[in-house]
């Protein structure tokens, strides 16, 4: 199953902010930041990587409601789901 890419805009967007985040999680080690403040960033980039990956869950899973297609495995999908938690 593809994904339809019209509804992912938001998170390609979310995608990339994390991104940035991460690098900047990189830039504050190599300058000995405060771990508090090293943590806090990496909490918020890993917090922004689950959203895209349930955004992108949600996704699927409304595409494969809406057309009934015998190639998608329930248990796939399940696994995927279970893979975010």
């Amino acid at each position: 199953m593809q994904l339809d890419t019209t509804d992912l805009g938001p998170v390609v967007n979310r995608l990339k902010r994390a991104q940035g985040q991460l690098g900047a999680v990189t830039r504050m080690l190599e300058n000995g930041s405060d771990c508090k403040d090293v943590v806090t960033q990496l909490a918020a980039v890993s917090r922004a990587l689950d959203k895209a990956g349930f955004a992108i869950i949600a996704s699927g899973l409304q595409q494969c409601m809406s057309q009934e297609d015998p190639s998608i495995d329930k248990k796939d999908l399940e696994k995927l789901f279970l893979s975010l938690a």
